[in-house]
């Protein structure tokens, strides 16, 4: 997976509502046009709630 770019990233997630869930995660960054790399990234995320956009930037840095 390409390294992605947590500035990036939260542009597509702008308007969650935290706590959010993966799913939370993943509609809101296909309303607003996340590349591939991004729905890849967001899917491969654990199944659990996510407190703060910082929690969602870690665990995907986690994976990197």
């Amino acid at each position: 997976m390409a390294k992605i770019n947590p500035i990036e990233l939260q542009k597509y997630l702008k308007g969650v509502d935290y706590p959010a869930s993966k799913q939370d995660l993943i509609q809101t960054a296909e309303k607003h046009g996340a590349t591939d790399n991004i729905r890849s990234a967001l899917e491969q995320l654990p199944d659990e709630q996510f407190e703060k956009p910082t929690d969602v930037n870690a665990a995907i840095g986690d994976m990197n």
